[in-house]
């Protein structure tokens, strides 16, 4: 039998022919589908990742807008290192000046319809409440550009000395001269504190010119007496409550620009 030569280019181009054309088509679809799966699934964890990346972006320049607004809100005076101390010093005398104003009124006042807790008495209280004419406390107000930590201060210990002088006035008419004593005395230790306050942020303390407000030549009853005792303690406790918040207040800014 004769062979006829085959030529080796003729054997090289079929090789190749097969090498590049699949072995079977129905193979190869899965294959394809699988790489397009995951080119989709690449896709979609690509578009998660940069959503969730923009929202913790945003989510911190929101916070760091917040902390630069607080940072530069209040505080434009040289701090002394141990200013946070004296404050929340100040803060828990306010705290225990709080806490005796009940056991006072209790003490003090007689009639069962003066409460520090209920305000219906208000409006019956209203026109004695204008012939007594009480001087109102320095209102406080949050730290700001307009309203600074020298000026709340200084309102702080301008409302102190004014209850120091009307407590001063109905002790005498009142047989709990003791207990109103004892109150004024926390009056004057946390006017003191305000004071150290005031000197650790190099802030010199003013003078307030509390005049006479005459309130005793208008108490000429017991019940006049023990309305006005019971409007200078209520008083009294809305005012340290203010007081209270604005040395939080303080506190936490000093915390902050320290």
């Amino acid at each position: 039998m004769n062979f006829r030569p085959v030529k080796m280019s003729a054997l090289l181009t079929v090789a190749m022919a097969t090498a590049r054309a699949p072995a079977c088509p129905s193979l190869c679809t899965p294959n394809h589908q699988h790489q397009s799966k995951l080119r989709t699934e690449h896709r979609k964890a690509s578009v998660t990742h940069y959503r969730r990346t923009m929202g913790s972006l945003i989510i911190l320049s929101l916070l760091c807008s917040l902390l630069a607004m607080t940072i530069s809100a209040p505080v434009h005076l040289t701090l002394q290192t141990e200013f946070p101390q004296h404050v929340e010093l100040a803060k828990s005398l306010t705290k225990k000046l709080l806490s005796e104003i009940p056991t006072v009124h209790q003490s003090c006042i007689a009639n069962e319809g003066l409460s520090l807790e209920s305000t219906a008495e208000v409006k019956n209280l209203e026109y004695l409440t204008a012939v007594l004419a009480i001087p109102a406390s320095p209102r406080l107000s949050p730290i700001s550009d307009t309203y600074t930590m020298e000026m709340s201060l200084n309102h702080i210990t301008e409302g102190l000395q004014l209850h120091q002088h009307l407590i001063q006035e109905v002790k005498e008419k009142l047989k709990c001269a003791e207990k109103l004593t004892t109150l004024q005395a926390d009056l004057r230790d946390l006017s003191a504190q305000v004071n150290k306050v005031q000197q650790q942020a190099h802030i010199t303390p003013s003078e307030p010119q509390i005049q006479s407000s005459s309130l005793s030549s208008r108490l000429t009853g017991d019940y006049e007496v023990q309305v006005a005792t019971h409007l200078v303690l209520q008083q009294l406790q809305s005012f340290g409550q203010d007081v209270f918040r604005s040395l939080r207040h303080i506190h936490t800014l000093s915390s902050i620009s320290q």
